[in-house]
């Protein structure tokens, strides 16, 4: 739902539902608009929008009443409702999602944001971003200038702001960068962490949000045996290894031990799945709007000829990941590199390709290069995927991503 939606506005301010109405009609939308909120919600009723952009400070009804209205009247079809507002407290902002609404949008608006932002909400996007793509140490130099030399980080971004990191490797030093140079305040993050091998964790301590106060973050990833994930993230900064400990932290840091479950964050459903490799490692699987994306790194499947090849575990695994759009995945070895890898923790590209084909997998990202390949080799490992799908006339698409890739899903 973009071009052509029928766009409800109601604000008390004449001279900005002109402002927005224009913006709006000149990017195609159909635009209906009334400065009393009290007299909305009837109108609402007849005009069935598909968005109703809503201010919160107007006389009689406020919007987050207005909101909450529409979102219970069961005489109203499913809608988008989007605050448009000058408030910019993060109590608001969390009261309005708290009470229906699927976007908030600051005051003042230009042209080109404001479309761009409600797009986004509309499409309802999560948006996917690749910080490191190369797995066991960073590479430098001129061997990695096209897939980037960072270990692994991914993020996700929801259009109602929850914001998902998986693993702390140098990429994730890339990720601070970028936040901060977006002067991103109060920000409020999950980071999770598939195990603690260090090059999964050792760039946490470089993650400069985690030092400025007002930002919040829940650290979450499998307890090993006896010690919990704060015990582990902890260990890395003790005093010996590291000059910061986990004290000088000015934001609020939360942990939080996982296990194989099913958690819920409002929309967003979080599975997670053990995976095949040295230690606790945990693979990700997160469902949101009827869409997937499976984070699955570091995991070795083993050659069928193999004495450890776990038929059950690889169906275990294909059920997992199964009919999922996009799957991120180990895939750090040729099929002759293997050879001599065997029992590293690591998978190779014939089994990544018949893992994503199996389980009816839409779009395949191979990730967790080895160190020792450089952007000519990953060329060809990802040329060989290629191959081998479109030999098995499979539907899977195949990606290699690059460091700093930005997807919107």
């Amino acid at each position: 739902m973009t071009k052509n939606a029928k766009i409800f506005v109601v604000d008390d301010d004449a001279g900005f539902v002109k402002l927005a109405s224009s913006i709006l009609a000149a990017a195609n939308y159909d635009v209906i608009s009334e400065t009393s909120s009290d007299a909305a919600m009837s109108r609402i009723e007849d005009e069935k929008p598909d968005c109703v952009l809503i201010d919160i400070m107007m006389p009689g009804k406020d919007g987050l009443e207005l909101c909450h209205e529409i979102k219970t009247n069961k005489n109203i079809p499913a809608l988008k409702i989007v605050i448009v507002s000058a408030k910019t407290y993060e109590f608001d902002r969390k009261r309005a999602f708290e009470l229906g609404a699927d976007g908030f949008i600051n005051k003042p608006i230009d042209a080109k944001s404001f479309i761009l932002a409600l797009s986004e909400i509309l499409e309802d996007n999560i948006t996917l971003a690749f910080w490191g793509v190369r797995g066991t140490l960073p590479v430098a130099g001129e061997r990695s200038l096209r897939y980037g030399g960072n270990t692994s980080c991914v993020s996700m971004e929801f259009v109602r702001g929850d914001f998902f990191i998986f693993d702390a490797g140098s990429g994730i030093k890339e990720l601070s960068n970028h936040l901060l140079a977006s002067s991103r305040a109060n920000i409020e993050a999950k980071i999770f962490i598939s195990h603690p091998h260090w090059d999964h964790i050792n760039a946490l301590p470089f993650f400069v949000p985690l030092y400025i106060q007002g930002n919040e973050f829940e650290i979450l990833g499998a307890a090993n045996a006896d010690r919990s994930m704060r015990e582990l993230i902890s260990a890395q900064m003790d005093g010996v290894y590291f000059p910061i400990t986990l004290k000088e932290f000015a934001s609020r840091v939360y942990f939080r031990d996982l296990r194989e479950e099913t958690i819920e964050f409002g929309d967003i459903v979080v599975k997670t799945m053990l995976l095949s490799h040295p230690g606790y490692c945990l693979g990700y699987r997160i469902e949101y709007h009827g869409r997937s994306i499976c984070y699955i790194t570091d995991n070795e499947l083993f050659l069928e000829s193999d004495p450890s090849h776990n038929p059950s575990y690889v169906e275990k695994l294909a059920d997992f990941v199964r009919g999922t759009e996009t799957l991120i995945t180990d895939c750090t070895y040729m099929n002759d590199e293997y050879e001599t890898k065997v029992g590293w923790g690591h998978s190779c590209v014939s089994q990544v390709v018949d893992l994503a084909d199996r389980a009816e997998v839409k779009n395949l990202y191979l990730f967790h290069h080895d160190p020792d390949q450089d952007d000519k080799a990953i060329d060809k490992k990802f040329k060989l995927a290629q191959a081998e799908l479109k030999k098995r006339k499979s539907s899977t698409n195949c990606f290699a991503p690059k460091e700093g890739d930005v997807l919107r899903l």
